[in-house]
């Protein structure tokens, strides 16, 4: 349990180290404004478009009566409502660490620089990061799938249905969360999909306790959109543990003054308050 405690204490140094840069801090919530933005919509869209949705999907039920037919199209569309907010939940993170791709990527420079030691660049453009991205992102959210199916089927078991799956819902929910977030710093080192998963599953308690509390906090999107700068910074924070080698001396934290150059992105590093 004492890797459990270590991750969530990473979770919680990252949201101080947001709250010490407060410009970081402000940069960092444009994309998860964005994504809110973005998702209200469809889901306000959705809300008002379901009805005609349902309807059109099941012409068969137009004779039944207004009662039968009224509960029956009723259910299905708050199914379809429920299902939506659902995949809002699960993708909002992935949507959100692509639309802030620059943001989050100088973000996590900035705190491998304020850390101290080597600040890794992978050396790739910013179209070919949001690539691959965008494609590791796909394959975690299709494992996610898979997972959340499974979870849904063992969940009509008595008992264990109502006890053991929702944690293990929030672990696996936890572990992918903590990879999303780790790929931006573990991107910067060249470490591909396959690496990071076997990396983060050698160090399975430390990634959990990372992820898990995240993944609670996450189920409401307004709260994700204020977490989400302190957890890129905390997924670095991280980052730096699991790539750490044993004999490797711990590197100091650098002055202020040094703490100028730009981002491969243009994003200042200088340490301005707000």
């Amino acid at each position: 349990m004492r890797d459990f405690g270590a991750g969530f204490g990473y979770m919680v140094k990252g949201q101080q180290w947001v709250g010490r840069h407060g410009r970081w801090f402000g940069l960092g919530l444009l994309p998860g404004l964005i994504t809110l933005v973005l998702y209200a919509g469809a889901l306000i869209g959705l809300w008002y478009g379901s009805d005609d949705m349902v309807a059109w999907a099941t012409p068969f039920a137009d004779d039944w009566s207004s009662a039968w037919l009224g509960a029956f199209r009723g259910f299905l569309t708050a199914l379809v409502f429920v299902f939506g907010l659902f995949l809002a939940v699960i993708t909002f993170t992935a949507v959100t660490l692509l639309v802030g791709q620059p943001f989050y990527e100088s973000l996590s420079e900035q705190v491998d620089r304020t850390e101290g030691g080597e600040v890794p660049e992978s050396g790739r453009g910013f179209w070919r990061e949001l690539w691959i991205s965008a494609r590791d992102s796909l394959k975690v959210l299709l494992r996610v799938a898979f997972y959340g199916v499974l979870l849904f089927a063992l969940g009509f078991i008595p008992v264990i249905g109502q006890t053991v799956v929702p944690v293990l819902g929030f672990c696996v929910s936890g572990f992918f969360l903590a990879e999303e977030l780790t790929a931006v710093a573990l991107q910067r080192r060249g470490v591909d999909l396959k690496e990071r998963l076997t990396l983060l599953r050698g160090r399975r308690m430390l990634t959990l306790g990372f992820g898990v509390p995240l993944a609670l906090a996450f189920v409401v999107p307004f709260v994700a959109v204020f977490l989400m700068p302190g957890a890129v910074a905390g997924a670095t924070l991280l980052v730096r543990d699991l790539t750490a080698t044993p004999d490797e001396p711990q590197p100091q934290p650098q002055p202020e003054a040094q703490l100028a150059p730009q981002g491969r992105y243009g994003f200042s590093k200088d340490e301005a308050r707000p």
